[in-house]
């Protein structure tokens, strides 16, 4: 049967366009765009966009994902973004023993069987990793890749597979390995230098998590992992776009030198979104909230207060970006990174959309046609 919407304006990811509906059958996709109406359509005012897309999301709604690797967890995580217009999102596991990762998975997979809103994946960030670029990261647990995370990795019931590493302690082999299982790879928590960021690039790895924070910086005799990011036009790159892990200026350089397209949006979100409490314990520290600022009691970031709205005005407001190509750093841009079949409101798409008022505040979100959050 299906649900016809009328949107005042929308933005299907190329252009906004006037008093159009939009159908969405009862299997989550997207049927129609224009074409007749019945009078008793609903219709939106505002502007309907494509749902967001968050590819490093570690919590929300007082929960992190580290501490309570459980379904119950992730509706929790799932409500608290999609009232920022998180539509769908790769639940984020840091650096952890491996029996967290497997309850993390186990928790995913059945969130997925059970449609979970948004759930789509895991991102395993973490733990191979350098110590060196370890960040809020715990030492501990990081440790080169065996047989028992590659079978985990390899798990395909755990959807869309994301996994951060650092090249210079994962041999190129294992990142071949990692690509035929299916797996997304992203370079990121690394000191390598540029010919070791280059050979994992080369191996199959496609991106870069948080450019420039936890990698070897820009020299001018050593590129390091932040000038190979740049450099390279065919790697995307995510970017937390909250003032506090990468500057406006720096921003500007990443929107200069990455082809259109290869930049996202993401959040790197703590427990703290979308709940009213301002600190955490994480493994044997604390983390404050001053602000929109996470801090951990040993002095570095430890994760953001970004959710994805947030993001959208922030590049917008600092770096001059017009709304439109915002909006696809936030759905279309990471739903070609990781191959989700959305990012864009056309027929076959997933009904993954989201209402946003004049002051682009969010109104409404839908994950795969359903209503998932209304402001009231």
């Amino acid at each position: 049967m299906g649900v016809t919407l009328i949107a005042e304006r929308l933005f299907d990811g190329e252009r906004i366009l006037s008093e159009i509906a939009v159908t969405v059958g009862d299997s989550g996709i997207i049927s129609s765009v224009g074409g007749g109406v019945s009078s008793s359509a609903e219709r939106l005012p505002g502007l309907l966009v494509p749902g967001f897309i968050d590819i490093q999301v570690n919590g929300g709604g007082g929960v992190l994902f580290n501490q309570d690797p459980t379904v119950s967890a992730l509706q929790k995580i799932s409500e608290a973004h999609r009232q920022f217009g998180t539509s769908a999102f790769l639940p984020t596991l840091i650096t952890d023993s491996l029996p967290v990762m497997q309850r993390a998975a186990d928790a995913v997979s059945e969130a997925i069987s059970s449609d979970v809103p948004g759930v789509t994946g895991i991102h395993f960030e973490g733990p191979h990793l350098s110590e060196a670029k370890k960040g809020t990261h715990e030492q501990g647990f990081i440790r080169h890749l065996s047989d028992d995370e590659l079978s985990l990795y390899a798990r395909e019931d755990l959807g869309i597979r994301l996994v951060t590493l650092a090249p210079e302690c994962v041999a190129v082999s294992d990142i071949r390995k990692l690509v035929s299982l299916g797996v997304h790879v992203c370079l990121g928590h690394s000191n390598a230098c540029a010919d070791t960021v280059e050979a994992a690039l080369d191996a199959g790895a496609t991106g870069f998590t948080h450019l420039y924070n936890a990698m070897s910086p820009l020299h001018s005799r050593e590129p390091g992992m932040v000038g190979t990011a740049l450099i390279r036009d065919d790697a995307w790159c995510g970017l937390i776009a909250d003032g506090h892990h990468v500057s406006p200026g720096a921003m500007a350089l990443a929107l200069k030198a990455k082809p259109r397209g290869k930049l996202l949006l993401v959040t790197d979100a703590m427990s703290l979104v979308g709940s009213d409490e301002i600190s955490f314990p994480l493994f044997d520290r604390v983390v404050t909230r001053e602000g929109d600022k996470l801090t951990s009691s040993t002095g570095e970031l430890a994760g953001s207060h970004l959710d994805m709205i947030g993001a959208v005005r922030n590049i917008c407001d600092w770096c001059g970006v017009e709304l439109q190509e915002a909006l696809r750093m936030a759905s279309l841009y990471p739903a070609q990174f990781i191959g989700l079949g959305s990012g864009i409101i056309t027929e076959g798409a997933r009904a993954d959309m989201v209402l946003l008022d004049e002051g682009l505040q969010v109104s409404r979100t839908w994950s795969q046609g359903r209503e998932v959050f209304r402001r009231h």
